[in-house]
Order: C-alpha cells, then structure tokens, then sequence
C-alpha cells in the first residue's frame, strides 16, 4: 500500500520521509497511516543509516489524527482500527534499525507529537508549539501518547500537557526535553543534515545496537531486541554451519568440532 502524501525519498544513505498534506496541517488519516509500515519496511531494508522525518509546508510537523477521519468512527471500530493500526504504525517507525531524526519545522500536536516521539532525535524550529491537546476533544492520546511519551519524556511533563493542556513553545519543550535541538526557522533541515554526517562517520553496526540496546532499556522492544541478539550470535556461531551441514548430509550434528 503506498499514499502519495508521505514522500519517501532515499539518497546517499539518508532516507528523507516527508508529511505532504500541508493544506491540512500534515495530518494523519486512515490511508496514511496504513502506508506508513510498508514504508518502514522499504527503509529497514535499504542502505540508509539515517532517517529524517519531516512535513510538508512551515505549520506543522503533522496536527496528529485528521478529525474528519476518526470523529465517524463507531467506538468499537475508533479502538480496534485507528487506535489499533496507529500503534502498530507508529512501532514501526520507533523500531527502525536506523537512527530517526525529526525535524519539526512545525508544531507539533496531539499525534503529531506522538509521531515525533517515534524519533530517536528532535530538531525544533523556534516557531513550533508542542503539546497533547486530546482531552479537550474529549478524547485520550491514543497513539502512545501516554505510553512511549511517557518512557520518552517522563510523566510529569506528560502530564501538563495531557491532563492541563499546556503548550509548549520550542525552547521551553528543549528545557523540558521534549526536542533536543531548538534552530532559526527554516534551519531545521540543515541541522538534520549536519547530524547525519556525524551518524555517517561512526560505525553503523555499532550504532544499530545501541539504539536496539537503549529501546529495550526504554521498554519498547525488549523481546524482540533479546532474540534479534541471541539470533545473531547463534549464526555467527560453528554449530549452525555444522548443525545445517548435518541436516544436509542426513547425519548427526557433532557440535564439539
């Protein structure tokens, strides 16, 4: 499945993933965030060490979940689809063996921020407004929005935004921890652009790890991170040259060699 509005473009090891929906600030609806696991898929699989997300226009990262799209939806379909597909989409995007870096030449808001938590790195221009609005729709963050956030963040800055409604401009979310990085407007990519080179001079393998080993602490993938692990240390091993030779030959392994 693939949707025009997220533009994936890979070149020179940099895998650039553009929001283009500027007209509605960037949000998400129900193609879009289907289209966005196989397009994680494509980047786990490419040659790119790095993963710049970024959107469309100078608004807004992404203004989260289109309300159009969800505000319809029966409470059994909004649980078990838009939530449900959200998360997963959003997983993937957090679990990449790439490093992520998000640029926020925008605001980023409700989904948008959960979108940006995704990333390993945030990038803020000067102008952007942070915060989790949801609960003034009467809603909840439903795209991890308490969960990762949370790990991520820390709770209590969770907190004000979700259960206060506090917004945040760029610097005080760079004191807060919530962006990492506060540049001029405009600037943001360039910056992106700058950290990428510096990803470019370190070991990528090495880099891979880290982030597996730093998402596993965090809670995000703790499974998943053990058995890629042991997997691989498993493959590299004799026994399995040994163990499939066996099999080939229709023999008894003999793992002492």
């Amino acid at each position: 499945m693939s949707d025009e509005r997220l533009d994936l473009v890979i070149s020179d090891g940099i895998a650039t993933l553009t929001i283009r929906r500027a007209e509605k600030h960037n949000a998400l609806d129900a193609e879009m965030v289907d289209a966005l696991m196989p397009l994680c898929r494509k980047i786990e699989r490419s040659d790119a060490f790095v993963v710049i997300l970024t959107g469309e226009g100078g608004k807004a990262l992404s203004a989260g979940g289109d309300i159009s799209a969800w505000s319809a939806l029966s409470p059994e379909d909004f649980g078990r689809h838009w939530l449900r597909d959200g998360h997963q989409a959003f997983d993937s995007l957090a679990r990449l063996r790439q490093p992520v870096i998000a640029v926020l030449n925008g605001s980023a808001l409700g989904g948008g921020l959960e979108l940006a938590a995704c990333a390993d790195l945030r990038i803020a221009e000067s102008h952007v407004k942070i915060g989790l609005p949801e609960t003034g729709l009467g809603i909840i963050p439903g795209w991890s929005g308490t969960q990762r956030t949370s790990r991520r963040f820390g709770g209590q800055v969770v907190r004000r935004m979700a259960l206060f409604g506090e917004v945040f401009g760029a610097d005080e979310a760079l004191r807060l921890g919530l962006v990492d990085q506060v540049v001029v407007t405009g600037a943001g990519m360039d910056a992106a652009m700058e950290l990428a080179a510096r990803l470019r001079a370190r070991s990528s393998r090495a880099t891979e790890l880290v982030k597996m080993l730093v998402n596993a602490a965090e809670g995000e993938e703790q499974g998943r991170v053990l058995e890629a692990l042991a997997g691989t240390v498993a493959a590299a091993s004799p026994d399995l040259a040994e163990g499939l030779a066996a099999y080939r030959e229709r023999r008894k392994p003999d793992f002492r060699k």
